[in-house]
């Protein structure tokens, strides 16, 4: 317990037994829209994501988890657990090369951080915060050369919906040395931090 009465936010690398954590952390929704963190895994988005949402989505990732092939970080209170973050090398994530404004050259070094979730009742406690400054250190223990992430841009005075916030926000990554690349400053741009020469 913290000296704010909540409790402490402990992080651990994802483990193929995790499965029934992750599955108590995203519930029946599958974190949201049925997405069970599939949404940059799969190369296709239209028709083919609408079919995969759901149960096919949630049996694709617990596939993943358990195969020792889904990379992330768990956070935890009380040994219960409070948020999650999808962490690893970028060649696992497809989807992403669809998006323009995030194509880039890279190379194996490349790893990118993708997904943020942390229930309602959580946000606000510094989950998120914990959950990326652990996903860098995940990412520089398995040798990573350099940590993507694409947060949503906010104005200043906004808060934005947690179902538009999953990639995170500027200033969360800002906070952990990520710096932008470019961009125009609307929707997702991304963001670099180095992690070895």
């Amino acid at each position: 317990m913290r000296a704010s009465g909540q409790p402490a936010i402990d992080t651990r690398p994802l483990r193929r037994d995790d499965w029934p954590l992750i599955a108590a952390l995203f519930g029946d929704n599958g974190a949201c829209g049925g997405c069970w963190c599939m949404w940059w895994r799969v190369p296709m988005g239209g028709k083919t994501w609408e079919a995969a949402k759901g149960a096919p989505n949630r049996a694709a990732f617990r596939a993943l988890v358990e195969a020792g092939e889904a990379s992330g970080v768990l956070a935890f209170a009380d040994d219960q657990p409070v948020g999650w973050c999808a962490v690893g090398p970028r060649a696992d994530f497809p989807r992403i090369e669809r998006s323009k404004a995030l194509q880039r050259d890279w190379d194996a070094g490349t790893w990118s951080l993708n997904c943020l979730y942390v229930p309602a009742r959580w946000r606000g406690r510094g989950v998120a915060t914990a959950l990326v400054a652990a996903a860098v250190a995940f990412a520089r223990r398995q040798g990573a050369r350099e940590l993507e992430a694409y947060p949503q841009a906010v104005a200043a005075g906004e808060r934005l919906a947690g179902a538009f916030a999953w990639t995170g926000v500027p200033a969360l990554f800002l906070a952990q040395g990520f710096r932008p690349t470019g961009g125009s400053g609307r929707g997702r741009s991304l963001y670099l931090l180095p992690l070895r020469p």
